[in-house]
C-alpha cells in the first residue's frame, strides 16, 4: 500500500525508526556532554550562578565536544563512503 508520495507503509516505518533512533543518538550525545562539561567544569556550589572561570570551561568544553563530534560525523561518511565504493568494485 502506498501513500500520495509513492512511499510503502515499510518505507513509511523505516523513516519513523531511523528518526526515532536520530532522535535517541542526539539526546545521548547531548546527556554525555552535559554530564561531562559539568563535571569537569563545575566545582563551586556556594552559588547559584556559574563563576566566570566555570562558564569559559564550560563553553570551551562544550565548543570542543561539538566539534570533535562534526569531526567524528566526517570521518564516518569519508570511511563510509570508501566502503561502499570498495564493495562496489568487488561486486563488478
Amino acid at each position: 500500500m502506498f501513500n500520495n508520495y509513492g512511499q510503502s507503509f515499510q518505507e513509511q516505518r523505516m523513516q519513523q525508526l531511523m528518526e526515532q533512533k536520530q532522535m535517541r543518538d542526539f539526546m545521548r550525545m547531548y546527556t554525555n556532554l552535559v554530564a561531562r562539561c559539568f563535571g569537569d567544569c563545575v566545582d563551586d556550589f556556594t552559588s547559584s550562578k556559574l563563576s566566570e572561570k566555570e562558564l569559559t570551561c564550560s563553553k570551551r568544553c562544550t565548543l570542543k565536544n561539538m566539534k570533535f563530534n562534526e569531526r567524528l560525523g566526517q570521518r564516518f561518511g569519508e570511511e563510509s563512503t570508501k566502503l561502499m565504493e570498495d564493495q562496489a568494485r568487488m561486486a563488478q
